[in-house]
């Protein structure tokens, strides 16, 4: 029987293989059959439970379809989407031809890229890289120095090329809102209608036509939370290809949308949010051992982790490898940091001794925070300070921001009188005791308990100037080096980090950030504060010599002439690079935090209060000024309350056990608030704790994710009115308000495009006509 059977299924295969004349045949006879037997027939398979022969017909057809096949699924809106997104930010790209708002500081940067040199910026580089990239295949040679808003760019700049990038991300964003919108359960006819939203916003628009970062850190946001939706997908069959693809991919988009600006590191906490919500849910399946629940989040945290590791550091291996020469922001890294790159520094301290001695001529650099140096003159503190202290009156010690003569000091042990640097070398190691002479006055460095001139709970720092009275010199300093486990116990030039603690008082010389009067030059205050262990009290020396003579005269000519041959580089490990620009990053910003003209506070945000003004054509009133759709900024706001409204609502009804919504519609009104709400509160709550100038662009993302949940609200209320109410003119009416309300948006987006396009000449009673809020400040040349 069972060698029948095999027979038959041999027989069956073969029939099949034959093509569509086999198909037929089988399908006759299963049909003959059916009739015979009700529809069941033999198992040709030899299997307990019966198989129909259909089934066996579509698998074979399935094995030898599918191999080796490859499927493409075209979306057609999606495709048209983006067209129509990149029509509206490519069209007349060039104009105008002027530098507009921060294309000032990413131009910049762009063209110090194409130089290699070498420059900081508090936010990560990969915006700035994906434009340079652009620019390089382009030939841009980066001479071009973007020294003023609204100053011309020449015709050899490619402007087309340096724009583009922007704008073709810009385009993306549209299209990804439509996917993202499908993947959450919504119509397509819903998630059609958010990308045209987002297509007729006016500040979207101008935000992606020009040098600046957002619309490549909105696209890799909302694709990273795309992928995240995409990867819920696969929870029921964890560690399969499009488990790990999917993560992957969310992993380095979100990366990605970090590397652009910190702020990405909002959307990275949204998706970390919504997995986290997905594992909490899943710890009550009884489906899932505690074990395969474990497994999993070990591995998904793993992957995930490793993935944005290796793409952030990528970025940054780039960076500091193709910025590899000094340039005018390095100053604000540390010496170490400097003489590694090529020329600057580098060509100063080349020649340099390694070691510090007895006579060694120093000058010593405050490491961390504001780069400046240690200072004296011949000008003494005043008697009395305006809150009638008074001071030592002796010779002042301060932190300059600026190379000078006078930053020279000579190390001096306290035991030997002269100065000069004999064979063998004295070194000078962790726990010496020594004397810090400055170079020009020869007065040693001192400090005692004398409050200091501007932070009188520290002591002051002097150089120490014999006055015959009661108050003899404290200027011996105990040496210690806080790397020595790296660089052993010897002070090296450069490379160690030391503190000087105040041998009679157990204080450690300090820079207080805090700038002295008129009678100080307004230089740095230094002083010796009781607190050792902060990054205030570190030092490094920078430019190092030894003394060759004894005489006064003749070591002062040595310092003003101080020149030293280039011999070797200091080089640094990439991860020591690294390491340093992320502690300048994380805590020396150098954003302002003065009032800007046209900066604005979170709360005038949502009402969109205020604009900017981008830029001014000199000839004509034409200009660009970012300004949202003002009827979609307000609706997003009302459709925001609405939600919140609602789901309260909701609640309270749920809570008396009255449940208006089915267990599916409940759970997507809970989703669209999980995903679009949350999205919108973390990437707007915490711009109320900033504490720097912000711009009406910092909200972009905030309002991406309110637009997306008034979309998504508008699908629930018409399934409401529809399904729920059942008042079939009710629902019509609302399609119509609806298409209205789009239509009334389109309007709006098309009367202030030219403020975001800058090419049409206006008068002064246009620009009147355009000023719907009185908060809007917009330009307007005197005639």
């Amino acid at each position: 029987m069972e060698n029948l059977r095999n027979r038959k299924k041999e027989k069956l295969i073969e029939q099949c293989s034959d093509g569509k004349t086999g198909e037929k045949k089988i399908e006759n006879e299963t049909s003959e059959k059916s009739k015979k037997t009700n529809g069941d027939v033999p198992n040709y398979l030899g299997n307990d439970e019966p198989t129909s022969t259909t089934k066996i017909i579509n698998n074979v057809r399935e094995s030898r379809t599918k191999f080796l096949r490859v499927s493409f699924e075209v979306d057609l809106l999606s495709v048209g989407l983006f067209l129509c997104g990149l029509i509206t930010r490519m069209y007349k790209l060039e104009e105008p031809k002027n530098i507009v708002f921060d294309e000032l500081h990413y131009g910049k940067y762009v063209s110090l890229y194409m130089k290699n040199t070498f420059f900081f910026d508090s936010h990560p580089p990969l915006g700035k890289q994906l434009v340079a990239a652009a620019a390089y295949l382009a030939g841009f040679d980066g001479k071009f120095k973007f020294d003023k808003i609204g100053s011309p760019y020449p015709d050899t700049i490619p402007l087309l090329a340096l724009r583009c990038i922007p704008a073709f991300f810009g385009s993306l964003v549209i299209p990804t809102s439509y996917h993202l919108m499908l993947e959450l359960g919504l119509t397509q006819w819903t998630s059609l209608l958010a990308a045209v939203l987002l297509l007729f916003d006016n500040a979207l628009l101008t935000q992606s036509r020009f040098i600046l970062m957002e619309s490549m850190l909105l696209f890799f946001a909302l694709f990273g939370i795309f992928c995240i939706l995409k990867f819920r997908h696969y929870y029921s069959r964890p560690y399969c290809i499009f488990w790990f693809l999917w993560l992957s991919l969310a992993s380095v988009s979100l990366t990605c949308a970090l590397s652009v600006k910190y702020v990405g590191f909002y959307s990275c906490c949204l998706g970390v949010a919504i997995l986290g919500r997905d594992f909490w849910k899943s710890l009550s399946s009884a489906a899932l051992s505690d074990k395969a629940l474990f497994t999993r989040f070990i591995v998904q945290t793993i992957v995930s982790l490793s993935v944005s590791f290796i793409i952030y550091l990528c970025i940054f291996y780039v960076h500091l490898n193709v910025l590899y020469k000094a340039g005018p922001h390095d100053s604000i890294m540390t010496s170490a940091f400097q003489a590694s790159l090529e020329g600057g520094l580098a060509s100063i301290t080349k020649g340099q001794p390694l070691l510090v001695a007895h006579g060694s001529q120093i000058t010593l650099r405050h490491t961390h925070g504001r780069t400046c140096w240690l200072h004296s003159h011949n000008h003494v503190y005043p008697i009395r300070y305006p809150d009638k202290r008074g001071s030592s009156h002796q010779q002042q010690v301060t932190c300059y921001s600026f190379k000078d003569v006078n930053n020279w000091w000579i190390v001096k042990r306290p035991n030997k009188n002269d100065l000069v640097v004999e064979q063998p070398i004295d070194i000078i190691k962790h726990g010496d005791v020594i004397q810090l002479v400055h170079g020009i006055t020869s007065r040693a460095l001192n400090s005692h308990d004398v409050a200091a001139p501007v932070s009188p709970q520290c002591q002051e720092v002097s150089c120490y100037i014999d006055y015959n009275v009661s108050m003899p010199a404290q200027n011996l300093w105990r040496v210690e080096i806080l790397n020595k486990d790296q660089n052993g116990d010897s002070w090296h030039t450069i490379q160690s980090l030391i503190r000087l603690i105040h041998l009679d008082t157990n204080t450690a010389l300090k820079f207080t950030g805090r700038q002295l009067p008129d009678w100080g030059f307004h230089q740095h205050e230094v002083a010796a504060d009781r607190i050792i262990n902060q990054d205030d009290t570190v030092w490094n020396v920078e430019e190092h010599r030894y003394t060759k003579s004894e005489d006064q005269k003749e070591r002062e000519r040595e310092l003003v002439t101080a020149e030293m041959i280039p011999t070797a580089a200091t080089s640094l490990t990439f991860w020591e690079k690294f390491f340093e620009l992320h502690y300048k990053m994380m805590f020396s910003g150098t954003e302002s935090v003065q009032n800007h003209m046209y900066s604005s506070e979170p709360f005038e945000w949502p009402l969109m209060s205020r604009g900017i003004a981008y830029w001014v054509s000199s000839t004509s009133n034409a200009q660009i000024h970012l300004i949202g759709n003002l009827l979609l900024w307000y609706s997003g706001t009302i459709g925001l309350l609405t939600y919140l409204s609602l789901l309260i609502f909701y609640l309270l009804r749920r809570r008396r056990l009255c449940f208006d919504l089915d267990k599916k519609t409940w759970e997507q009104f809970q989703l669209i608030g999980e995903v679009f709400l949350t999205g919108y509160l973390i990437h707007y709550l915490p711009y109320f704790f900033v504490e720097r100038t912000l711009f009406l662009h910092h909200y972009l993302p905030a309002f991406i994710f309110k637009t997306l949940l008034l979309v998504a609200l508008i699908e629930h209320v018409y399934f409401i009115t529809k399904n729920i109410l059942k008042h079939k003119v009710i629902s019509y009416a609302f399609i119509i308000s609806v298409s209205l309300w789009v239509v009334m948006i389109f309007y709006v987006f098309n009367k202030f495009t030219v403020l975001s396009y800058g090419t049409t000449p206006l008068t002064t009673n246009d620009i009147v006509d355009l000023r719907w809020k009185d908060t809007w400040d917009f330009i307007v040349h005197k005639n």
